[in-house]
C-alpha cells in the first residue's frame, strides 16, 4: 500500500510541477501568438500572485477544517479544468483576464497543499519529503524541454490540448491520494491563531520574506537580463531548464543527510550561495557566466525550500499543517512576487539589471545574517530556560 502511495504522490507532484513549467514558459507565447500586446500579458500575469494570497488562506483553512488535503485536491483541479476549457475559447481580454483570475485561483493553492501532504506522510513513514519533491523538479525540466522540442516542431496553438491533457492528469493522480492524517478534534480558531502570531514564526517568515524577494528578482527578470546580453530565447530556455535540473542532486543529498543539519544555520548557507550568485549575474557580461549562476540554483532554493519547510514541521502542528504551508506559500510567493515586480520593474527600468541583481545580492546577504542572529538568539534562550531547572534543583540541595 506504501509502495502504491509512494507512485502517487510522486506522479502527483511530477503532474503538478509539468503544470507550473507550462504556465511560466509557454502561456506568455500562447498569449503573444494570440496577437495580445506584453502590457496585456503582463496584466494577465501579475493577478497570480495577487489572487493566490486569499486562494491559499481559503483552501489552506478549508482543509485544516476538514482535516483532509485529498477532496480540496480533487475540488482544485475540477475547477482548474473548467476554467482551462474556458479560457482557451475567448477571444476578449476582459474575459480572458476574469477565466485566468478563476484559473489560479484553483491553480495556486495546489503547491502549499502538495507540501503539506508530502510532509505529513513523510512524518508518519519516516520518508524524506525531498525524495518527493525531487519529481517536482523532474517534471518541470520534463515539460520546459519536451514541449518546448514539440512546440517548435509544430504549434503553440497545441498548449490548450496538452494543458487540458496535464491537468487531466493531475486530476487522476489525486482521486489516488490517501489522507494521512487521521480523524482529530475540530480546528480551534484562536489555537491556530496564536501559533501563526508566535513572535518565534513571524520573524522566521520576515527573513523568509527577504530571501525571497531576492529569488523572485531573478525569477522575474532573468529572461529580460539575458536578451539584454543578446542571448536567443532558447538559451533563455536552457538556462530555465539548467536550474530546474541542478536542484535534483542537492534535493537526493539533503533527504539522505539533510536532517543532520540544523536549519537557521543551512538557511544562512543558501543566503550566502544567493549572494554569490546573484553578485555573479550582475558583474558578468557573458550568457556563460549566468548559467554557471543557475546552476547554484541547486544550493540556493533547492537547499532554502527544503529546509524551511522542515523547519515549519517543527514549530506548526500537524493539525495546522495546511494553514501553516499557505501562510509560508504567501510568503515566499505571492507577498515576496508583488513586492519584486513592483520594485524590481522600478529598478530595472530606472537603474538597469545589473543593479537589480546587486540589490538583490545585498538582500540575500542580510537575510543570511539574519538567520544566524536568530539561531543564536534561540540558542542562547534555550539554553537559559535549561539553567533556570538547574538552578532551583542546586537551591534544594
Amino acid at each position: 500500500m506504501k509502495t502504491q502511495q509512494d507512485f502517487v504522490l510522486r506522479g502527483f507532484t511530477f503532474s503538478y510541477y509539468m503544470m507550473m513549467a507550462l504556465i511560466a514558459s509557454f502561456f506568455p507565447l500562447y498569449f503573444d501568438s494570440r496577437g495580445y500586446t506584453k502590457e496585456q500579458i503582463g496584466l494577465l500575469y501579475s493577478i497570480g500572485p495577487m489572487i493566490s494570497i486569499f486562494a491559499n488562506l481559503i483552501w489552506g483553512f478549508a482543509s485544516d477544517k476538514l482535516q483532509k488535503i485529498k477532496p480540496i485536491l480533487i475540488t482544485l483541479y475540477i475547477g482548474q479544468l473548467v476554467f482551462a476549457m474556458s479560457m482557451f475559447r475567448t477571444d476578449s481580454f476582459t474575459m480572458l483576464y476574469i477565466l485566468m483570475a478563476g484559473f489560479y485561483f484553483f491553480q495556486q493553492p495546489g503547491q502549499s497543499l502538495n507540501d503539506s501532504q508530502l510532509l505529513l506522510y513523510s512524518r508518519h513513514t519516516g520518508k524524506s519529503y525531498a525524495s518527493f519533491r525531487i519529481f517536482g523538479s523532474i517534471g518541470f525540466a520534463f515539460s520546459a524541454l519536451f514541449f518546448g522540442m514539440l512546440f517548435k516542431e509544430t504549434n503553440i496553438s497545441l498548449l490548450s490540448s496538452i494543458t487540458i491533457a496535464v491537468i487531466m492528469t493531475g486530476l487522476l493522480f489525486s482521486l489516488g491520494i490517501v489522507d494521512t492524517r487521521g480523524a482529530q478534534s475540530k480546528i480551534d480558531i484562536k489555537g491556530i491563531g496564536k501559533v501563526l502570531a508566535a513572535p518565534r514564526l513571524l520573524i522566521f517568515l520576515l527573513l523568509i520574506l527577504i530571501m525571497s524577494i531576492s529569488h523572485r528578482f531573478n525569477d522575474g527578470f532573468l529572461a529580460l537580463h539575458m536578451r539584454e546580453m543578446g542571448a536567443s530565447d532558447m538559451t533563455v530556455g536552457v538556462a530555465m531548464m539548467v536550474s530546474a535540473l541542478s536542484e535534483i542532486p542537492v534535493l537526493f543529498f539533503l533527504g539522505k543527510h539533510g536532517h543532520k543539519y540544523k536549519e537557521l544555520p543551512l538557511l544562512a548557507v543558501a543566503g550566502l550561495m544567493y549572494a554569490i550568485r546573484f553578485l555573479i549575474v550582475s558583474l558578468s557580461d557573458q550568457t556563460a557566466w549566468v548559467m554557471v549562476a543557475q546552476m547554484m540554483h541547486s544550493v540556493t532554493f533547492g537547499v532554502f525550500l527544503v529546509t524551511a519547510l522542515r523547519y515549519l514541521t517543527r514549530v506548526i502542528p500537524d493539525q495546522y499543517r495546511a494553514s501553516g504551508q499557505a501562510i509560508f506559500a504567501i510568503t515566499w510567493s505571492s507577498i515576496a512576487g508583488i513586492i519584486s515586480g513592483r520594485f524590481g520593474g522600478y529598478l530595472f527600468a530606472d537603474y538597469g539589471s545589473k543593479t537589480l541583481y546587486l540589490i538583490g545580492s545585498a538582500l540575500a546577504i542580510t537575510a543570511a545574517a539574519g538567520f544566524l542572529v536568530f539561531h543564536a538568539r534561540l540558542n542562547a534562550l534555550e539554553a537559559k530556560l535549561t539553567a533556570i531547572p538547574n538552578s532551583k534543583e542546586d537551591s534544594h540541595a
